[in-house]
């Protein structure tokens, strides 16, 4: 998962992409990148391993000047955690300058790798997007968009791309519409972003959300909605509903913390917490749910787990070390809100298990009678293909273990799940509907068909494809 921004016609512009990566940290902690472009299309770079507060400063972005720029922060989900992987991906070509910033997953990133390696290409990174910016250099078309809808139809899986080519910037969707990218428009130019949040740091109004396949081009103070791509089924990813994007955002026409709150009412209709006495979020991801779940319970909603704002998102941290050390100085509970009740802790979701079952000997510490855990989505057995960070079977607790055994290893008195219909139905998909959402990670059912190289590096157990 990673945060794309791009920025047309406006002074400054990489200042301006530099706020909008503030908003858009959540979505990655690893690295950061801005490639700004002057007048004379002469592209000038940054990148950093770390936050963006980390690796940009007022000198730094006094060097780089221009009125349209290109950002990314990313965190890894294809190609390792170094230096030569933090984007924007950047080449000189016979169009001029080309620099790419990609969220998402190519699942024929390895075959369209080794076909390019044959042909003579020569690879700067292990990142999947450097494929893009390959297919686009060695087009035959005539036009920069024709070389850039070249690219597009040899690559299949999930990506929200803008890309800078020249003076010119582009944006595009996947047909599927995996992750979200929103247009907004500031003065005379435009700014684009993966989530609506960003456009609001920066001032910017929202014009639109792009559509599954939508392809446009930001030129000379203009927006051509250009040819969009071959169409195939939607499958917008839920999870950026429930724990990605941030609740402050509009995502896939929707706001995300309304969505959050219907999820929250959900569970606590389908898992009742009998004789509890309090509610408390995880925080922040899981608020909104738990706001939800009180709601629909009727238990008193407190503020049980006090967050420290200065530690990032455990879930992306790239290394299981790293997240079990960042738990312990994440969270503090509050012992006078907990002390001697029945409590019920709810979270978005649970992945590998550690994060939780610590949180819960902390509660436990700190004097509750009860823990009773509940969470906002269904139990995650398989990876995710399309750029989120759960890479192999091995690694998620609920694909090798019941819900009891998992119960009986957090240490709760109960556990609930969210069912897969409940989810669904709370993110605006009621069952009978015209699906609208990929929750392979949850059912098994990808909506492509998977490479056996993938399942390999993954080790997965066997896939259900689409409409198997």
């Amino acid at each position: 998962m990673c945060g794309i921004i791009g920025v047309a016609g406006v002074p400054d512009a990489s200042r301006l992409a530099y706020l909008g990566l503030y908003a858009l940290q959540h979505r990655g902690q690893e690295s950061a990148g801005i490639v700004a472009l002057d007048d004379d299309a002469t592209a000038r770079m940054h990148k950093g391993m770390g936050l963006v507060s980390e690796n940009f400063d007022q000198e730094l972005l006094d060097r780089l000047p221009g009125d349209v720029a290109v950002g990314h922060t990313r965190y890894s989900t294809s190609g390792s955690t170094v230096l030569a992987n933090a984007q924007p991906c950047y080449a000189n070509t016979r169009c001029g300058p080309l620099s790419l910033a990609h969220n998402g997953n190519l699942i024929n990133a390895p075959e369209l790798r080794a076909r390019l390696v044959q042909e003579g290409a020569i690879f700067q990174s292990s990142s999947d997007s450097e494929v893009i910016v390959h297919l686009i250099a060695r087009s035959e078309a005539e036009t920069p968009e024709g070389q850039i809808r070249d690219a597009l139809e040899q690559i299949d899986g999930a990506y929200s791309l803008i890309i800078s080519l020249g003076r010119t910037l582009y944006a595009t969707v996947d047909s599927r519409g995996f992750r979200p990218l929103a247009l907004g428009k500031l003065g005379d130019g435009f700014v684009i972003a993966s989530e609506t949040c960003a456009l609001d740091l920066v001032g910017a109004s929202v014009v639109c959300e792009l559509e599954p396949g939508d392809f446009i081009r930001v030129e000379d103070g203009e927006v051509t909605h250009l040819q969009r791509l071959k169409p195939r089924p939607v499958t917008r990813c839920v999870f950026e509903l429930v724990y990605f994007a941030r609740p402050d955002s509009m995502v896939f026409h929707q706001s995300v913390d309304a969505a959050r709150r219907e999820l929250g009412r959900a569970l606590a209709r389908e898992h009742p917490a009998d004789g509890a006495e309090v509610v408390f979020s995880v925080p922040d991801s899981s608020n909104a749910m738990a706001l939800g779940y009180a709601e629909a319970s009727g238990i008193k909603l407190e503020h049980g787990l006090i967050r420290n704002h200065y530690v990032g998102r455990t879930f992306i941290n790239p290394t299981q070390a790293l997240r079990i050390a960042k738990v312990r100085i994440k969270f503090n509970p509050v012992r006078e809100v907990i002390e001697g009740k029945s409590v019920v802790v709810v979270d978005d979701s649970l992945v590998r298990g550690n994060t939780s079952r610590g949180l819960v000997q902390m509660i436990r510490a700190a004097g509750a009678r009860e823990v009773h855990l509940r969470l906002g989505s269904p139990p995650i057995t398989g990876p995710c293909h399309y750029g989120i960070d759960t890479p192999t079977r091995e690694e998620l607790i609920a694909a090798t273990h019941s819900v009891e055994e998992i119960r009986e290893y957090l240490g709760v008195d109960s556990l609930g799940y969210l069912s897969l219909d409940g989810m669904l139905a709370a993110a605006g998909q009621p069952p009978g509907a015209e699906p609208r959402f990929c929750h392979a990670c949850f059912s098994g059912d990808y909506p492509t068909p998977i490479p056996e190289e993938l399942v390999q590096l993954r080790h997965v157990s066997p896939l259900v494809e689409a409409g198997a």
